[in-house]
C-alpha cells in the first residue's frame, strides 16, 4: 500500500535546539531513497506502507543513538485505494484551484 505521511520527531532532554536530530533524521530518509520535503515544523514521506514506517523507526533509532532518552512523534499519514496519488499532485490540486480563482478577479 502507498502512504503519505508528514512526520515530526521531537527528542526530549536533549537541551532547546534540537537541528541536529532533525538533521540525523534527515538523513536517514535521504539514505532510503524515498521521495520527500521537509518543511519548518515536520517532513512528508511517500513510498510503501512498509519502507515509510521502517525509516519512521531507523529516525527513532538514530535520534536514540545520539543520546536522546525520549522521543514524541507526531505522525499523520494518508492512504488511497480510488487511485495513485503523489505530494506533488495534492499541491497543484490546490494551486489550480488558486490559480483558477485568481484569474476570475478583476
Amino acid at each position: 500500500m502507498y502512504v503519505i505521511i508528514d512526520l515530526c520527531v521531537v527528542p526530549l532532554g536533549v537541551g532547546v535546539s534540537v537541528s541536529p536530530y532533525v538533521a540525523a533524521c534527515q538523513r536517514v530518509i535521504e539514505d532510503a531513497g524515498l521521495e520527500h520535503r521537509m518543511h519548518a515544523y515536520g517532513t512528508n514521506i511517500e513510498g510503501s506502507w512498509d519502507e515509510v514506517l521502517a525509516v519512521v523507526k531507523r529516525c527513532h533509532e538514530a535520534v536514540h543513538a545520539m543520546g536522546a532518552p525520549r522521543i514524541t512523534t507526531t505522525l499523520k499519514l494518508g492512504t488511497r485505494t480510488d487511485r495513485e496519488q503523489h505530494m506533488d499532485d495534492k499541491l497543484e490540486s490546490v494551486e489550480t484551484l488558486l490559480r483558477d480563482s485568481d484569474a476570475g478577479k478583476v
